[in-house]
C-alpha cells in the first residue's frame, strides 16, 4: 500500500544492496533476488517495501482538496512527533538516542494510505501537465510539458499502477509502432525487422506462454526500432476451430442445457462469432497492458476476408496440382467433438498394467491396460483359436484372423474360417509375415476399418472393412445385438457373453499406449472416414533444404534436430474436420443426373475459388451430363490457414506493396511445442505458395511450467494470467475466475487446492515491466522454465532502484542544467568518470551482442549489471560527495556524466521495461537539437570506442577493491562509527591511485569511516589494525585494538591462512601441470598466475595480522 512518505540517502550511504550477477532463475537466483528485495532500498515508504495500490474498494477517492489537507496533516504530525522525540531523548546517552531517533522519524513519516490511483490524463493524450515549479524557459523548452512531480504523494515511491498508466494509448495514438518506410516508400536504409505474432487462440483468457512469446517478440521489435530498422510487429488472433468450437459447446451446455445441433449450424456460428467478439477484445486489451508494441492498423484474424481468400486460393492451386487428395482412410476420430483430428493433437498416455481411466460421458472409469484372451470357434469342426485384444469391442468388427506362414501350430487352419459368435460372419484365417508368432497365441484378430496395422492387411488380403461404430461413439447396427450400446459398455458387456458362450480365456495386465485427444481428452478411436489429405514429402523436402541451405536458421539446436527428424519421417496429412466453425473447404461434390456418387472418390469433386468456377470446372469434366454441386460441409484444419499466416497477414494473395516490402519475414518466435503442428507447415506452405522462405530465422523457446515443473493445465489450477501478475489479485480473486470457466467441478476442486497451496495470499503485484524483464531473464535456450511468482516479485525491486535512482540523479541536476550536445568526454572526467563511461560503453557492445544472438537471459545479466552494480552501487555513491564539496567543474563534469549513465541505462533497458523507462526518460531534459518524442524512437545505446578506457577501469577497480576490503573489515568487526583506516600501496602506480582517489574511497565505504591514511611500501605497518588483502597491489587495514575479542580474531585468521593456503596449493597444483603449459592459452596462464599471486599476499597478510594480534597481547 502506497504512504506519503519517501527517503533519501545521507552522504555515504548505499541507495540499495550490493549484489552479484543478475538471477538466471535457480534456486541460488531466486534467493539472490528475494534476498535483495528485502534489502533497506532507496526511496522506501516502510521498510523494505516500494509503492504499491491502495486495497481495492476500501477508500473512496479523494480530491486533490482531501489530499492537501492530508499532506498539511502528516506535516504537522511529522513536526510534533520530532519534537516529542527531542523531548524524551533529552537525557539519552549518544548512541541510544540516534537509535531512538531513527526509529521515530520513520514513524512519523508514515501517514494515511493513499486513496486508489486515478489517471488523470484523456485517452490518447501525453502524460504530463504544465509545470508548477519554476523551470529555466531553455530547460522548458528541451523538455517540454512536465510530469508530475516526485513529490506528488502517489510519485514519491515506484508504484507500477502510477508509473504504467496512460503511456500506451498515447505511443498508438502517436503511431510509434507503425512501420517506417523512406519518402520513396521504401524500407530504411538500416534494413527491416518483422515479426508476425503467434496468433492466440480466441478461446479466452491470455496465460504465461503467451507472455513469454510477447516478452521476447517485443525485447527484439522494440530494440531494432531504437536502432532505425523499418520495424513491424504484426498482431492477430486464430479462430482456433476445435478449441474455440469445444469452449463455446461447454459453455452452451453449462448455461443452456443444449448442443449445437439444437441451435443450428448457421445460429451456432453467430453464436461463436459473438464468443469470438468478446475474447478478442479482452486478448487485445491484455497484450497493450502488457506494453506489446504492435501496429493495431495492421491487425489480422485468421477468418478475415483476405486471410480467408488466401486459404480458399492454396487449397484450389494444391487441389489442382494434386497435392490435395482424397481418401478414405483411418483418422483419428474424437466421439467427444464428433471430428477427426491430426496425429500431432494425439498424447498417448503411458500404462504399465491395469489402470481405470475417467472417459468424457462415463460415470464409472473405464478398465485399460489389459489384454483379453478369447476363442473363435473353426467353422465345420470342433476346433477352437485363441486370439487376444486390448479393446474387446473391436472383435465386432473383426473379418480375419491372421498367424505367420511358418507357424506350425495353425498350418492346419490356413484356408479354413472361424465362425463369429456374434454377428453373422465368417472370418478367413489367413498367412502374414507381419504377425508376430512369439506376441500372445500367435494368432491375431483383424479388424480392418479400427486398427493402422489391420488395416494395412485387410488391403493386402483383401479383407472386409466393417466400421461397427457410430459417430457419437455408440456400436451401429453392423454389430447386430450391440447396437446402440456405448462403445466402452459394449466392451464389458462382450466379455460377459463370451464367458456364457465358453469362450473366454483370460485377462492379464498389458503395458500400453492409450491415445487421447488433446482438447477433450476422450480415447480416440481409429474409424475409417473418406476425407481431404495432402501429399507432404514433396513439401517437406523442400523443407528441409531451406533450413540446411541456410535461408532459414532454427535456434536453439535442438530444435533444429527435431525438426529434421519429423519432416523426414513426415506422413500425409488430413486436413479435413468435421466442425462448424471454420474455413469451409472451397470443393464441391458433383452429383452426375442417373448416376449415384461416390464422395470417397476424388474424380467426383472439383475446387473452386467461387461456385462459378467450381461449374465451369464439373461441366468441363462431365460434358453434356445434367450436374449439381454440393459444397463439402467439413471445415479445414485451423493448422491449415495458420501455415499462411506470415504471407497472407502481409495482403497475399492480392497485390501488396507490405508483402513486396517486407517478406521473408524476420524472425518466428515461438515455443518448441508447436515446431511440428505449425512452423514446419509454415515453412512448407510458404516455399510452395509464394517461392520464398517465410522468415529468416526461427527461435522456439521453453516452455513455461509451475513451479513444481509440472505443464500449465486449467484443469490443474496452475494457468496464470499475466495481467493478474501485473496487476497483481487476492485468492478469491483467483477462484472466482475460476467458477468463470468451463472446468467440470471435479477439475475445479482440484484447481482451488492448487491455488490454496500455491498463491495462499494471492498473486502481488509486480508490474508489467518487471514481468517482462523476468520472462527474458528466464529465456535461456536450454530446459523449459519453472515459474516461480517470487522471483518477479524480486524484479519489481529492481524496477523501484531503476526508480529511485533516477529520481536521485534528477534531484541533482541543477533546475537550469542542460546536457551536452552528445555523451561524448569534454576531457574533464574524473577517473570514476571515465570508469562509468567504459561500462557503459562496453555493456552496449555486450547487450547488442546478445540480443544479435538471441542469447536473452545473458542480455539482462548486462542490463541488471550495469545498473545495480556499476551505476547504483558505485557512480551514483561516489558522484554524492563530489556534487555537494567538489568544485563547479567537478561538480558540472560529474553532472554531465551522471545523465549521460543515466540516459543511457534508459534506453538499454527500455526493450525490456517499456513503462518505466518511459516515464522516467520524460523526465529527463533533452540534449540540444534532440526533439525525439519518446524513448520508444530514442537511439539505443552502441559501443562507442573513444569511451573503452581500460586503464581506467583497472585503476578504479582497484579502488573499488579498496572500499570493498574496508566494509568487509569494518563488517567483521563490528566497526560501525569512527573507524580508522589505512590503505597500504606496493607499487608506485596503486599509491597514486590511492592518494588521488582517498576521497572517493572513502565515499564507497559508508559513514562508519572517519579516516583514511595512505600508506607506501616504505611504511612500517600500521599497528593495532587487521588487514584485508585487495590484491598483489595493495592492502587496507582497519584499526581494532581495544574494540575487538584478539582471541578470537587469531582463531579466525587462522581459519582464513588455511583457507588461502589451500587456495595457492591448488593454484600452483595447477601451473605445474605440462599438459596446462602446454593447452592453455598464455594469457589465461598469466591470469592464473595473478590469482596465486593474490593468495601469496593474502597469506603473507594474515601472518602478519596475527604476528600483530599476538603483539597487541603482550602491549
Amino acid at each position: 500500500m502506497a504512504t506519503n512518505s519517501a527517503s533519501s540517502n545521507p552522504i555515504g550511504e548505499k541507495t540499495g544492496p550490493i549484489s552479484g550477477k543478475p538471477p538466471p532463475p535457480s534456486s541460488e537466483v531466486k534467493a539472490a533476488i528475494i534476498g535483495a528485495a528485502s534489502h533497506d532500498t532507496v526511496g522506501q515508504n516502510e521498510a523494505g517495501q516500494d509503492g504499491g495500490p491502495g486495497k481495492d474498494g476500501e477508500k473512496k477517492v479523494k480530491t486533490e482538496k482531501d489530499l492537501e489537507k492530508e499532506r498539511k496533516k502528516a506535516e504537522k504530525a511529522k513536526k510534533f512527533a520530532e519534537k516529542k522525540l527531542k523531548t524524551a531523548n533529552a537525557g539519552e546517552k549518544a548512541g541510544s538516542s540516534k537509535t531512538q531517533e531513527k526509529k521515530a522519524k520513520q514513524n512519523a513519516t508514515k501517514d494515511e494510505p493513499l486513496p486508489e490511483y486515478v489517471e488523470d490524463t484523456p485517452v490518447g493524450q501525453k502524460k504530463s501537465e504544465i509545470p508548477t515549479f519554476k523551470y529555466s524557459f531553455e530547460r522548458f523548452l528541451t523538455a517540454g510539458p512536465v510530469l508530475k512531480s516526485f513529490d506528488d504523494p502517489f510519485y514519491k515511491a515506484y508504484n507500477p499502477t502510477v508509473v504504467e498508466a496512460a503511456w500506451y494509448a498515447w505511443w498508438e495514438k502517436e503511431g510509434f509502432f507503425k512501420p517506417e518506410f523512406t519518402s520513396e516508400g521504401k524500407v530504411k536504409e538500416e534494413g527491416y525487422f518483422v515479426i508476425p505474432l503467434p496468433p492466440p487462440n480466441v478461446t479466452g483468457s491470455l496465460h504465461m506462454g503467451h507472455a513469454v512469446t510477447n516478452a521476447l517478440q517485443d525485447t527484439m521489435i522494440r530494440w531494432n526500432r531504437m536502432r532505425g530498422l523499418t520495424t513491424l510487429w504484426l498482431p492477430g488472433c486464430d479462430h482456433a476451430g476445435i478449441a474455440t468450437q469445444s469452449v463455446v459447446e461447454k459453455m452452451l451446455q453449462r448455461r443452456q442445457n443444449k448442443s449445437r445441433y439444437d441451435l443450428g449450424r448457421e445460429r451456432f456460428t453467430e453464436l461463436v462469432w459473438d464468443w469470438k467478439e468478446e475474447y478478442h477484445s479482452k486478448i487485445n486489451n491484455v497484450m497493450r497492458r502488457m506494453g506489446g508494441s504492435f501496429d493495431w492498423t495492421r491487425e489480422a484474424f485468421t477468418m478475415d476476408e483476405n486471410l480467408s481468400a488466401a486459404v480458399t486460393e492454396t487449397f484450389v492451386r494444391l487441389h489442382d496440382e494434386g497435392i490435395i487428395y482424397r481418401a478414405n482412410r483411418l483418422v483419428n476420430w474424437c466421439t467427444k467433438l464428433n471430428t477427426a483430428i491430426s496425429n500431432l493433437e494425439v498424447d498417448n498416455k503411458e500404462l504399465t498394467g491395469r489402470t481405470l481411466l475417467d472417459v468424457p460421458g462415463y460415470e464409472k472409469k473405464v478398465e485399460f491396460g489389459v489384454i483379453t484372451h478369447f476363442q473363435y470357434p473353426i467353422e465345420g469342426s470342433e476346433d477352437k483359436i485363441e486370439v487376444a485384444t486390448t479393446r474387446p469391442e473391436t472383435m465386432l468388427g473383426d473379418t480375419a484372423i491372421a498367424v505367420h506362414p511358418k507357424d506350425e501350430r495353425y498350418a492346419q487352419f490356413l484356408g479354413k474360417h472361424a465362425r463369429h459368435p456374434f454377428v453373422d460372419r465368417l472370418l478367413p484365417i489367413v498367412a502374414d509375415d507381419y504377425v508376430d508368432p512369439e506376441f500372445g497365441t500367435g494368432a491375431v484378430k483383424i479388424t480392418p476399418a479400427h486398427d493402422p496395422n489391420d488395416f494395412a492387411i485387410g488391403q493386402r488380403h483383401k479383407l472386409a472393412f466393417v466400421n461397427i461404430l457410430n459417430d457419437d461413439g455408440t456400436m451401429n447396427a453392423a454389430t447386430g445385438p450391440y447396437e446402440g450400446i456405448r462403445r466402452f459398455d459394449a466392451r464389458y458387456k462382450v466379455v460377459e457373453d463370451l464367458k456364457a458362450k465358453g469362450l473366454y480365456v483370460k485377462k492379464e495386465d498389458n503395458p500400453m499406449k492409450v491415445p487421447l485427444c488433446s482438447r477433450s481428452k476422450d480415447v480416440i478411436e481409429p474409424l475409417m472416414k473418406p476425407q481431404w489429405w495432402m501429399r507432404m514429402k514433396e513439401l517437406a523436402d523442400a523443407a528441409i533444404k531451406v533450413v540446411k541451405d541456410g535461408e532459414i536458421t532454427i535456434r536453439p539446436e535442438t530444435a533444429e534436430k527435431s525438426y529434421f527428424r519429423w519432416l523426414e519421417d513426415i506422413n500425409d496429412w488430413c486436413i479435413s474436420r468435421q466442425l462448424w466453425w471454420g474455413h469451409q473447404a472451397p470443393v464441391y461434390l458433383v452429383d452426375v443426373e442417373g448416376q449415384k456418387s461416390d464422395n470417397g472418390r476424388g474424380d467426383n469433386w472439383v475446387a473452386g475459388r467461387t461456385k462459378e468456377e467450381a461449374t465451369e470446372k464439373a461441366t468441363a469434366q462431365f460434358p453434356g451430363k445434367k450436374i449439381t454441386l454440393t459444397r463439402d460441409e467439413d471445415v479445414l484444419d485451423t493448422w491449415f490457414s495458420s501455415g499462411l499466416w506470415p504471407f497472407s497477414t502481409l495482403g497475399w494473395p492480392k497485390e501488396s506493396a507490405d508483402f513486396d516490402r517486407l517478406y521473408p519475414t524476420s524472425v518466428l518466435e515461438t515455443g518448441w511445442d508447436i515446431l511440428f503442428f505449425w512452423v514446419a507447415r509454415m515453412i512448407m506452405l510458404g516455399v510452395k505458395m509464394t517461392g520464398r522462405v517465410p522468415f529468416r530465422e526461427v527461435y522456439c523457446h521453453a516452455l513455461i511450467r509451475d513451479s513444481e515443473g509440472r505443464k500449465m493445465s486449467k484443469s490443474l489450477g496452475n494457468v496464470i494470467d499475466p495481467q493478474d501478475v501485473a496487476d497483481g489479485i487476492p485468492l478469491q480473486g483467483l477462484h472466482d475466475k475460476l467458477a468463470l470457466g468451463n472446468l467440470d467441478p471435479k477439475e475445479a476442486a482440484n484447481a482451488i487446492k492448487f491455488q490454496k497451496a500455491a498463491f495462499p495470499d494471492g498473486i502481488p503485484q509486480c508490474g508489467a515491466d518487471a514481468l517482462r524483464f523476468s520472462l527474458v531473464a528466464y529465456t535461456t535456450g536450454g530446459g523449459d522454465i519453472n515459474f516461480d511468482i517470487k522471483v518477479i516479485h524480486g524484479y519489481r525491486k529492481f524496477c523501484n532502484k531503476i526508480y529511485q535512482a533516477t529520481k536521485y540523479v534528477l534531484g541533482k541536476l541543477d533546475q537550469d542544467f542542460v546536457p551536452q550536445k552528445t555523451g561524448k568526454k569534454t576531457g574533464k572526467e574524473s577517473l570514476a568518470e571515465r570508469w562509468i563511461l567504459h561500462k557503459f560503453t562496453t555493456a552496449a557492445r555486450e547487450i547488442n551482442k546478445a540480443l544479435t544472438e538471441r542469447e536473452f537471459q545473458r542480455s539482462t545479466v548486462v542490463a541488471y549489471s550495469y545498473w545495480y552494480n556499476h551505476l547504483c552501487d558505485v557512480y551514483i555513491e561516489n558522484s554524492k560527495s563530489i556534487i555537494q564539496d567538489g568544485t563547479a567543474d567537478e561538480q558540472r563534469s560529474a553532472q554531465d556524466t551522471l545523465y549521460t549513465a543515466l540516459e543511457g541505462a534508459l534506453t538499454m533497458i527500455h526493450p525490456f521495461m517499456p513503462f518505466l523507462t518511459e516515464e522516467l526518460w520524460q523526465r529527463l531534459p533533452r540534449r540540444p537539437g534532440d526533439s525525439t518524442p519518446s524513448i520508444t524512437k530514442a537511439q539505443y545505446p552502441a559501443y562507442d570506442a573513444s569511451l573503452d578506457d581500460a586503464a581506467s577501469e583497472a585503476a578504479y577497480e582497484l579502488v573499488l577493491g579498496m572500499s570493498r576490503g574496508i566494509r568487509s573489515l569494518a563488517a567483521d568487526y563490528s566497526i560501525k562509527e569512527d573507524g580508522k583506516v589505512y590503505v597500504q600501496t606496493y607499487d608506485d602506480e596503486a599509491l597514486q591511485i590511492a592518494r588521488e582517489q582517498v576521497h572517493s574511497i572513502k565515499s564507497l565505504c559508508g559513514k562508519g569511516v572517519a579516516s583514511i591514511e595512505v600508506l607506501s611500501k616504505e611504511d612500517a605497518r600500521p599497528a593495532g589494525c587487521v588487514v584485508f588483502a585487495v590484491s598483489s597491489s595493495a592492502a587496507v587495514y582497519l584499526h581494532v585494538k581495544g574494540r575487538v575479542d584478539i582471541d578470537a580474531e587469531i582463531s579466525k585468521a587462522q581459519g582464513k591462512l588455511q583457507k588461502a593456503s589451500d587456495g595457492a596449493s591448488r593454484q600452483q597444483k595447477i601451473l605445474n601441470d605440462p599438459g596446462y603449459q602446454q593447452k592453455v592459452a598464455q594469457d589465461l596462464q598469466e591470469a592464473e598466475k595473478k590469482k596465486l599471486a593474490d593468495l601469496e599476499v593474502e597469506m603473507r597478510n594474515l601472518e602478519d595480522s596475527m604476528q600483530q594480534f599476538e603483539r597487541l597481547k603482550m602491549e
